[in-house]
């Protein structure tokens, strides 16, 4: 379980203080999937990394598990499965070399590497690239095996940020099933979008970011319910109170 409460994030520009994410809070529980819905731009990766203790907030606190960011980041990290929105493999690698160096790092031992990595390609469906040279990988297969090695280490709690960004339409989909997969498995799964018919389609529950700010969360049932449009679409542009940034 993830619980966020009362982030605060700024930056010093050359036209002043801008007020990334202003007063956040919310609660990511185990077993199901949390959506951080908002424009491009409303703060949900500033928010994304100090849950992945990449930043610190100027105040508020983040407990994952019952450890804090702040003074636990080792334990945290230990107990997260990250997918940023910077999301790079090693070239020269293969597939499988790529999700092993992580594993390396997260101390796992090469026999339960190897196990990890049999059952992350299959479930992702990437088996027949593993032994590929990632250099040449289209965008789905980059991001497949950037998943992979998030999760090697089995954590509990993932966290990807914006996860089908230049996804062809079957991968997103594989994607998806993924997801659920994890949620059955009783973990909890939080993943940025700006695209609502992925957050309708996979999330229990819906943080809608805009601004830096909450502006309402809850079932996608109970968002409907709060606006009073049975079309999600509409709800969603009623809460962020524009249609910039968002899509269908």
């Amino acid at each position: 379980m993830i619980e966020v409460q009362n982030l605060h994030k700024s930056f010093k520009t050359r036209t002043g203080l801008v007020q990334a994410v202003r007063g956040v809070s919310f609660t990511a529980r185990d077993g199901e999937i949390t959506g951080l819905l908002g424009p491009n731009g409303a703060g949900k990766t500033t928010t994304l990394r100090m849950l992945y203790t990449l930043m610190s907030p100027d105040q508020g606190k983040v407990s994952v598990d019952g450890f804090d960011v702040a003074t636990h980041a080792n334990d945290v990290r230990r107990r997260l499965g990250v997918l940023p929105d910077a999301r790079g493999v090693y070239k020269r690698l293969t597939a499988r070399e790529n999700i092993a160096y992580f594993g390396e790092l997260h101390g796992l031992d090469a026999e339960m590497i190897a196990a990890r990595t049999a059952r992350l390609a299959e479930a992702l469906g990437m088996a027949d690239v593993l032994d590929r040279r990632t250099e040449g990988f289209s965008q789905g297969q980059r991001t497949k095996t950037a998943i992979a090695r998030a999760l090697v280490h089995d954590p509990m709690n993932v966290i990807l940020d914006e996860p089908t960004n230049g996804l062809d339409v079957m991968t997103t989909r594989g994607l998806r099933e993924f997801l659920r997969q994890l949620r059955a498995e009783g973990r909890c799964v939080i993943f940025s979008s700006h695209i609502m018919q992925e957050v309708a389609a996979l999330c229990d529950r819906i943080v809608v970011i805009a601004a830096g700010e909450v502006k309402a969360m809850g079932t996608p049932d109970e968002l409907r319910a709060r606006t009073g449009h049975d079309n999600l679409e509409d709800a969603f542009v009623q809460l962020i109170g524009s249609e910039e940034g968002l899509h269908a």
